[in-house]
């Protein structure tokens, strides 16, 4: 996929970091289908060239590859920086720690410099995982959390809460127009099987007819958002004139374990539970409260977890099904 710059258009101008990961890729999607022309800004690390292979004839759509941590150019004008280079998943920020760190803060750092020099728009894809271990349920924007800065998940939980900060230093002292998401557990097609997190994880273990890994007692809990809902919201926030942040998520709520026997269900999979320690500071509570969202975007969840899950499913069939015949070769 070229990097060049193409035919010059009228058409306003996005730029995308981490444009080729599991969210990113969706919100370029969203944005070429809003009429917008993309660049999309990914180093690999852990974003998937297949996730934006489909774009490879679209004018509209220019990849940059290289690091969001290194200065980011872009020529001509653009209108909107949406900033999502990170990694994401408990085993990406395990084996990166400082690579997380640093697509927080230079990363962020960069990306608003950009916006800054372009007069653009800033949205920062921030996380539920800034809560920490919540003491407050559900958790409203207004929670400041309970997060163990020196645990494994410190890089990425401060990484994303030091790129708040920051997001709201350019808003105060440069006038940058920012938008900050906290967004929360989020699945659907392109997540990649073996990221580490509970529904791909879940959905893997069942085709192959595996034992499903449940931590702890499999009483913690977590809300699931289907990403094209997610998606929406977040397209809706980058529309209105409004910096502090907004929980983007579903609040329907499940035990680990219910949402385990779901999948099982669902892929008529034969698979048996099996229990290991709980991590640590793995959240015992997860549920985003959803009143800034309605209120101000009037956004709320569409898709419900069993049509989500099958969707999701039917994604990883064939990838399961070419990981087997790989096996056997």
């Amino acid at each position: 996929m070229a990097t060049t710059v193409r035919s010059k258009s009228s058409k306003p101008v996005a730029v995308v970091t981490g444009g080729a990961g599991f969210l990113g890729s969706h919100l370029c999607d969203r944005l070429l289908a809003e009429g917008w022309r993309v660049f999309a800004v990914d180093n690999f690390l852990t974003g998937s060239h297949d996730n934006i292979a489909h774009l490879g004839n679209n004018s509209d759509f220019v990849l940059i590859e290289q690091d969001v941590t290194q200065y980011v150019k872009v020529p001509g004008p653009v209108a909107f920086v949406f900033h999502f280079a990170s990694p994401a998943s408990p085993i990406d920020y395990a084996e990166y720690p400082v690579k997380t760190l640093k697509a927080g803060s230079l990363g962020t750092h960069n990306a608003l410099g950009l916006a800054k020099a372009m007069k653009a728009g800033f949205l920062l894809a921030s996380t539920s995982e800034i809560y920490g271990d919540p003491l407050v349920h559900p958790q409203p924007e207004s929670y400041w959390g309970h997060v163990n800065t020196i645990g494994p998940r410190g890089c990425y939980d401060e990484a994303k809460r030091f790129a708040e900060a920051i997001t709201m230093a350019y808003l105060r002292e440069d006038k940058v127009h920012t938008h900050i998401v906290r967004i929360f557990n989020t699945y659907g097609p392109r997540m990649r099987l073996r990221d580490g997190r509970v529904v791909p994880a879940f959905i893997g273990q069942a085709l192959r007819g595996e034992p499903l890994t449940v931590f702890g007692d499999g009483s913690q809990t977590r809300s699931f958002c289907f990403v094209n809902d997610l998606i929406e919201g977040i397209w809706r926030l980058s529309r209105v004139d409004f910096n502090e942040p907004v929980n983007i998520g579903n609040p329907a709520e499940f035990t680990i374990k219910q949402f385990a026997e779901m999948v099982i269900k669902i892929t008529g999979a034969g698979s048996s539970l099996v229990y290991q320690p709980l991590p640590q500071d793995d959240p015992k509570q997860r549920k985003p409260d959803i009143t800034r969202a309605k209120q101000l975007l009037g956004w709320q969840p569409t898709i419900g977890i069993e049509e989500g899950l099958r969707r999701t499913i039917e994604y990883f069939q064939p990838r399961i099904g070419r990981e087997a015949a790989r096996a056997k070769a």
